[in-house]
């Protein structure tokens, strides 16, 4: 039986002829390092080369890894201004390969991992930051009736829904007692803000490492890892992006803490809000500290997920996994940070 990464390649070879137009094998695959939830894997056939997602192994949460979700969106958003790969075939059929998967179009380009862009030219890194801006934006305005994507979120309150949905989520991958970040939920739910009624598309996870920019310019060809993705409400996304900046410079944090982003061409903080405003027709985004701190308390509950998956044995890159997950205390006490700037 021929495997590659776990993969069973005689398996997956007889479902895609069956239910791939115009695929021939045989098929190679190859793990595509990085990322901690959804294993991905690209494939070549003699003809053409295609990218995998699966969901991983072993007991999951309830409602995470839902590839199935991911395919939608992206084939949703097929023709709009959001740049996506094309989707192709979805398999919910667990005992094809061991979990549930689908296969889109290979897309080629380039990822950046560090937002310091040290591989761009200084004078083009402005051009790059811009065009994050300017998809982060596309997304928000997507149109959900024409999309088809209507009831891919449920209504009321995001914020609220988020804050019970990863508060029961991160004490059910708890590892120690964490102070800090009992005490930022407890500021969440004392801040909650009432529902302002704005509803759209939200990304759940839009950072630059999980855009696909092309090799010889700014444009963005894709945006990747869309399992986060509901209805909500876009200033989560934002403040997202925010949250990230702030964290310590390198590899696991991948912040531009302590960088002097004028010297280096890179955007401040105030540009990248300023400049998504002016996108959406915003006259401004007031009480941004509690959209901040949520985006802290969101992602420590994502990497405490992360921690415990990789303490079981189940995650994508144990190693990677047990790096990102010692920085949970470090995004509670940006979390908590955020919100004595509120307050």
């Amino acid at each position: 039986m021929a495997q590659s990464a776990d993969l069973d390649l005689d398996a997956l070879d007889r479902w895609l002829t069956a239910h791939l137009p115009g695929f021939a094998g045989p098929v190679k695959a190859r793990k595509i390092p990085g990322g901690q939830s959804n294993p991905t894997f690209w494939l070549d056939t003699p003809g053409k080369a295609y990218v995998l997602r699966r969901k991983p192994p072993g007991t999951l949460l309830k409602s995470a890894h839902a590839v199935d979700r991911e395919f939608r969106v992206q084939r949703a958003l097929a023709g709009t201004e959001v740049p996506v790969a094309r989707m192709h075939v979805l398999c919910e059929d667990d005992s094809v390969i061991g979990s549930a998967f689908y296969v889109m179009d290979a897309v080629t380009g380039r990822t950046f991992d560090d937002p310091r862009l040290p591989e761009v030219p200084r004078d083009q890194r402005g051009a790059v930051i811009d065009e994050m801006n300017r998809v982060l934006a596309a997304i928000h305005e997507v149109d959900l009736e024409a999309t088809g994507l209507g009831d891919f979120g449920p209504r009321g309150n995001y914020f609220q829904r988020q804050l019970d949905r990863w508060t029961k989520q991160y004490h059910a991958t708890r590892t120690e007692d964490l102070p800090e970040m009992t005490a930022l939920i407890d500021w969440l739910g004392a801040a909650m803000p009432e529902d302002d009624g704005q509803r759209g598309l939200v990304h759940g996870d839009f950072r630059i490492d999980n855009l696909l920019f092309a090799p010889d310019s700014a444009a963005c060809r894709a945006v990747l890892d869309w399992e986060l993705s509901t209805i909500g409400h876009p200033y989560a996304d934002l403040a997202g992006v925010i949250m990230q900046w702030s964290m310590p410079a390198g590899a696991d944090g991948r912040g531009l803490a302590g960088v002097d982003r004028a010297a280096e061409g890179l955007w401040s903080d105030a540009a990248f809000i300023d400049s998504y405003c002016t996108r959406r027709g915003l006259d401004g985004i007031p009480d941004f500290g509690f959209y901040l701190a949520f985006a802290h308390f969101r992602m420590a509950a994502i990497l405490q997920g992360v921690k415990k998956r990789a303490l079981d044995g189940n995650a994508s890159d144990p190693e990677r996994g047990l790096r990102l997950g010692a920085h949970v205390p470090d995004f509670a006490r940006g979390g908590l940070a955020a919100a004595e700037r509120e307050s």
